[in-house]
């Protein structure tokens, strides 16, 4: 239980979050579970969901796990079809974390690794959202949308996260100024380089990129995903009930200082 939040924030709420089995998006339903939250995580591997909601479940949490893709709409609306009638209860906390990555430079990126990335964050951010809107709690409910700073500066290696980022973000702004008037929120976390988690272990893979890594952020340090989880519970909560369409930058700084530190993970492009 985080000190730093009532231990009831979330009683009687459900949250259902994309990516929710494992990194950044377990540790926000872990946070959401540890405080009241009903949780239904989707993930596409079964063994991962399974681990995931065993953990929740043995920290004293509701949670249940669901597979399916997110650039599969069919399933997407099966999911949450099967949530709804899990928990007899609409959604009142949607999470769009599912995320996908790899370090290429754009000459050396195949048109279907771009159109992955593409697929998985925007596409699939916009999926969610759809097919959620019917089961989602209005007004009173809570959209985040898990985005980066790639969508505001240039990252080198990173050409399709920074054009799925840049949508993503626009999107879920758009989403809060449609869906405003039904009393839903919509709004935006973008982490920094969050320790433990599978994208830095893919951006910063050697022990010289992870001290390159933490030296380009102010602060000094990476975050961890209680850092991403404590921004969330916020935005999920009553305290931001008059915040839509705005952007939680968790970063520690670094965005203020360019992404030079990033520009060629693998080495100056010949």
């Amino acid at each position: 239980m985080n000190p730093l939040f009532a231990p009831g924030l979330l009683a009687g709420k459900t949250a259902f979050l994309t990516g929710g089995s494992s990194g950044i998006c377990l540790g926000i339903a872990q946070a959401f579970a540890h405080h009241g939250a009903r949780v239904a995580i989707l993930g596409r591997s079964q063994e991962k969901l399974d681990a995931a909601t065993a953990l929740i479940q043995s920290e004293g949490g509701q949670a249940a796990g669901y597979a399916a893709d997110v650039r599969d709409y069919p399933a997407l609306e099966a999911a949450f079809q099967k949530a709804a009638e899990t928990f007899a209860a609409p959604i009142d906390i949607l999470v769009c974390g599912a995320a996908g990555n790899f370090p290429a430079p754009i000459n050396g990126m195949s048109p279907n690794g771009f159109k992955a990335v593409i697929d998985i964050d925007l596409l699939g951010t916009y999926h969610t959202c759809r097919a959620a809107y019917p089961h989602l709690r209005k007004p009173g409910a809570s959209v985040i949308s898990i985005s980066a700073n790639h969508a505001h500066q240039p990252y080198g290696m990173q050409a399709h996260v920074c054009a799925a980022k840049a949508g993503v973000d626009l999107l879920t702004r758009t989403i809060a100024l449609e869906w405003a008037a039904e009393g839903i929120r919509a709004n935006l976390i973008t982490p920094g380089p969050i320790d433990d988690t599978e994208g830095m272990r893919r951006l910063a893979p050697t022990p010289e990129m992870r001290a390159a890594a933490v030296a380009s952020v102010p602060l000094g340090r990476m975050g961890t995903k209680q850092d991403i989880a404590n921004a969330a519970l916020f935005l999920s909560s009553d305290a931001a009930s008059f915040i839509t369409g705005s952007e939680i930058v968790c970063d520690g700084g670094q965005r203020m200082t360019g992404t030079r530190i990033f520009a060629f993970p693998t080495g100056s492009p010949k």
